[in-house]
């Protein structure tokens, strides 16, 4: 069993849960803490499971002892999934910051262990630095409107469709294939 450090919520800003999401193509790695001297609360949820989500940081305010209406600092790095989650933070009040994977800080001169729970923890680490001042830990991206990102998003339309086009040629050639086997064979 873990020990839960009690937070003393008298300052305004001590009050704050900070979360960083470590997305990943079928689960989401959730990392949650109050400050740097805590040990992060780790949680796995499944892809884009917005519901989890909200649950999870609802337990999060709990176990750490903050008021449910304790601001929510959260970050997550840009990639795949765009900017609907960004979104999506903001309309349920949890003030979030997309960051430039390029831009996040690592150390070039020893090897590093790599896994989305130290990922996790590494960038809400990195979260309270930014929060404390330290502007210059990672760049935030640039969140565009709806329409902006359905702008930007139709080449991966048009990669969708040249793939459906070549499953079609390919099954068409595959089935003239077996139908040349079938006479072939029926003629030896």
């Amino acid at each position: 069993m873990t020990a839960t450090h009690n937070t003393n919520c008298t300052a305004p800003c001590a009050c704050v849960l900070y979360l960083a999401l470590e997305l990943g193509a079928s689960n989401w790695k959730l990392a949650f803490t109050v400050g740097l001297g805590q040990k992060p609360r780790l949680k796995t949820i499944t892809a884009r499971s917005t519901l989890s989500l909200v649950l999870e940081i609802k337990a999060a305010k709990k176990r750490f002892g903050l008021p449910e209406d304790a601001p929510v600092l959260c970050c997550y790095e840009a990639g795949r999934d765009g900017f609907w989650l960004h979104r999506f933070l903001l309309a349920h009040g949890v003030q979030n910051q997309v960051v430039d994977s390029s831009s996040i800080e690592v150390n070039r001169r020893q090897r590093r262990a790599k896994s989305d729970r130290l990922d996790a923890v590494k960038l809400v680490e990195m979260l309270i630095r930014w929060h404390n001042g330290e502007h210059k830990v990672w760049s935030v991206v640039h969140a565009p409107s709806v329409e902006q990102e359905d702008q930007r998003q139709l080449h991966r339309e048009m990669i969708k469709l040249k793939a459906e086009r070549t499953a079609q040629t390919n099954d068409g050639a595959v089935s003239e294939q077996s139908q040349l086997c079938g006479c072939l064979s029926l003629s030896d």
